[in-house]
């Protein structure tokens, strides 16, 4: 079964973002555009730490569509996670909120992302933009579990061709820590009111 999701990620300034993209649009495969909200309620779980968090909890609505995630295992610039995946009702993104809400999954880390995904040399590769922030990329393989360790070891010689840093774990947690002071915004369900996504993102 492929539930295994291993990524990596790293910084790219706005001229390796055109360049990259262009690459990629000549020598790979365009799949989508991705335009997404993101509801991290890690950050704010009992005792979370974020440089040690083994599991994430999240609501996404990418392009219209919710969906509920959870991955567990350790994250970091490189990482093997599973992945735990409910597609929702289109329509019904507001409606989780909700239902989180009442079980007590109340804070969140507010994310908007926009991402051009592209298929090469077997890999996913995601060009991520933080709307006036910064941009990124990711490049990730969903795989079984015994192929988790090749999977990683074939990201990194392409991103490695390709001339792209992949973050250590301390570069993409100072990364994310500047996120969430520049760029993401904290959500708290205390001040929630009904259809506050969809009239805010028409989602």
């Amino acid at each position: 079964m492929k539930d295994i999701e291993v990524e990596v990620r790293g910084l790219l300034n706005h001229g390796r973002y055109a360049s990259l993209r262009k690459q990629l649009e000549s020598e790979g495969r365009f799949k989508t555009t991705k335009n997404r909200i993101l509801l991290d309620y890690s950050t704010f779980l009992p005792d979370a730490n974020l440089r040690e968090r083994n599991e994430d909890i999240r609501l996404r609505v990418t392009n219209g569509t919710p969906e509920i995630i959870v991955k567990l295992g350790s994250w970091g610039g490189s990482e093997s996670r599973k992945e735990l995946s409910v597609i929702a009702q289109s329509g019904s993104f507001d409606t989780l909120v909700q239902v989180f809400g009442v079980i007590g999954l109340t804070k969140a880390m507010l994310c908007v992302r926009k991402s051009r995904v592209y298929e090469y040399k077997g890999i996913e590769f995601a060009l991520v933009e933080v709307p006036q922030h910064s941009f990124y990329f990711e490049a990730e393989k969903m795989v079984s579990e015994d192929a988790a360790l090749t999977a990683k070891d074939d990201i990194a010689a392409v991103c490695s061709r390709l001339g792209l840093k992949v973050f250590n774990d301390q570069e993409f947690f100072r990364y994310v820590e500047k996120l969430n002071r520049e760029a993401n915004e904290v959500f708290d369900f205390a001040g929630y009111k009904d259809n506050y996504f969809r009239d805010r993102f028409g989602r």
